[in-house]
């Protein structure tokens, strides 16, 4: 009874945030409130993500952490599938300026990268038994393959895709987005929330592989 009430808590849950992604797609929002949602909302990231490091520390155990992770997964779903959504639309439209990088090397860029970021969910579902975005916890700690060198391949395979859309906009606005808004918003969230709920999931398992094991690179 627990596991099929937990399974129909997700598929609300990710019920809830397709929807918000799909409202989002479909509505047209005008210069300023394309504003709010992009830099605003993104910036409400890394507080979701404090103040569910605080729940948490309140009752460090595994249980506790597997259920603010499905809250936060999907707080932060919201914000950044949004965010990236009306970003991309917006910041076409409003480049601040065109920067000529020849589509036919970004393109490329971005597939290859693409590829990349599969292999990291590929990875973490064969080695950690899990899968992103809460949608199953990793049982294990995965720490070869992808993850023998960094500690969140997933996250900037994905930040480099983003990065290369924007490149391949020829957008100056969504660069500068990526790189100074993004980024930073989705570092502090692993810093603050992921980073403590895998040290409560995994022990010192992860405390061990977090300190011979770089971020990024």
């Amino acid at each position: 009874m627990k596991a099929m009430g937990i399974l129909i808590l997700k598929l609300t849950v990710f019920g809830v945030v397709y929807l918000c992604w799909r409202v989002t797609a479909y509505h047209t929002f005008s210069f300023w409130p394309a504003m709010a949602v992009v830099w605003g909302g993104l910036a409400l990231a890394p507080l979701v993500a404090l103040g569910a490091r605080w729940l948490l520390n309140r009752k460090p155990t595994a249980e506790r952490a597997a259920g603010l992770t499905l809250l936060v997964h999907f707080l932060e779903g919201i914000l950044l599938g949004c965010g990236l959504i009306v970003g991309y639309s917006a910041m076409g439209a409003h480049p601040w300026v065109k920067v000529p990088f020849p589509r036919a090397i970004s393109q490329p860029v971005m597939e290859v990268v693409s590829i990349f970021s599969a292999l990291t969910v590929l990875n973490l579902a064969v080695r950690g038994l899990g899968l992103p975005f809460a949608v199953v916890l990793s049982h294990r700690l995965a720490t070869d393959w992808l993850y023998r060198r960094c500690r969140n391949p997933m996250v900037l395979s994905v930040l480099l895709f983003c990065l290369c859309g924007a490149v391949w906009m020829q957008s100056l606005h969504a660069i500068v987005w990526v790189l100074c808004w993004l980024t930073p918003a989705w570092v502090l969230f692993v810093h603050l929330y992921e980073e403590r709920e895998l040290e409560i999931r995994f022990g010192s398992s992860y405390v061990e592989y977090k300190a011979k094991t770089p971020f990024f690179v």
